[in-house]
């Protein structure tokens, strides 16, 4: 089978496109041909060894895929050969990833997909949108008729916020980088979009809900403690998703005067009866046509390495000009 696969950790030049062996299930695995795979912030860290990890050797890159089942091993009862299924969580804790023609994976992260669900949305709303609704849901247990603050409104996880929260019931003002993504950020389901680049984020916030926003989303790598505790709300919590290697100053007395709480977590920490139920909630507002997929640019699995290079571009220098999730098909 054809994968996109590294021997060592390094550039984007050390990623190879070629034949490996095709895996079979063992007990409790499904194997599934994939037709797409979505490209995340974590695969270039861990690609890079920017993040240390026991990889297998050779290690498939990627976390997310989407696909048909192919076989089953014994004791697997959430899925069945010939079921369209999508999943995530893979390429980490030593699993092996996603970027290959076929792939075998437990059941625990295997997901159904309807019919009218392409396969090229489902992985594009994986990773991001699991991550999504554990921040909102599990972790700040955002509330219909609450205000809702997501910075990088037109990020892959945060255009997957946009929309969760605007299902829930909530008012959404969002921030975005130009005119352009601000207008797609409003399509989205955002109540307002704030140009960061043009205005003042927080006199534009504060005009906008002047009680206080109740959740303050970060997405950036140096979040500013400050800015988000003037923000919020009273009880106001703020949700952290990104800045491994930060250490910003924190406001201690106006946080804790403020009873605000703050509510760090990694996706890939989720247990998977959490998965599953984000899963069911994804699953069913994608088929409602509530949720839609915000994909920035589909390559051929073989480009790999020139998707990997785009998406630094845009997570660690903020340029590439890309405007949500990335995809590889899979033929």
């Amino acid at each position: 089978m054809k994968a996109a696969y590294i021997e060592s950790t390094g550039s984007a030049d050390v990623i190879r496109y070629g034949d490996l062996e095709a895996p079979t299930p063992g007990r409790g695995e499904v194997l599934i041909r994939v037709h797409a795979v979505s490209v995340n912030p974590i695969d270039t860290y861990i690609r890079s060894g920017a993040i240390a990890a026991e990889l297998p050797n050779p290690f498939i890159l990627g976390c997310d895929a989407a696909g048909v089942v192919e076989a089953i091993g014994e004791g697997v009862h959430h899925a069945a050969v010939g079921d369209r299924v999508w999943c995530t969580n893979q390429g980490l804790l030593g699993r092996q990833g996603t970027f290959a023609e076929k792939i075998v994976i437990s059941q625990d992260w295997c997901f159904p997909l309807a019919d009218a669900v392409s396969f090229v949305d489902a992985a594009a709303c994986a990773l991001v949108g699991v991550t999504a609704h554990l921040g909102l849901f599990r972790e700040a247990d955002l509330q219909g008729g609450e205000t809702i603050l997501v910075v990088g409104g037109s990020g892959g996880v945060g255009s997957m916020v946009v929309q969760m929260a605007r299902s829930a019931g909530a008012t959404v003002i969002a921030t975005a980088g130009s005119d352009e993504k601000c207008a797609a950020v409003k399509k989205l389901g955002a109540d307002i979009a704030i140009n960061y680049q043009a205005d003042s984020l927080e006199d534009a916030v504060k005009k906008a809900a002047p009680k206080g926003v109740n959740v303050f989303w970060e997405t950036r790598r140096e979040p500013d403690f400050d800015l988000a505790v003037e923000l919020m709300a009273g009880k106001g919590r703020m949700v952290l998703m990104a800045g491994r290697d930060a250490r910003p100053s924190f406001p201690v007395g106006p946080f804790y005067v403020k009873e605000c709480s703050l509510h760090g977590f990694a996706m890939f920490k989720a247990t998977a009866s959490e998965m599953r139920a984000a899963a069911e909630d994804i699953n069913h507002w994608l088929a409602m046509g509530k949720l839609k997929a915000n994909i920035g640019r589909t390559f051929d699995l073989s480009d790999a390495a020139q998707a990997h290079r785009l998406q630094e571009q845009a997570t660690l220098e903020g340029g590439g000009g890309l405007m949500g999730k990335i995809v590889l098909t899979v033929n």
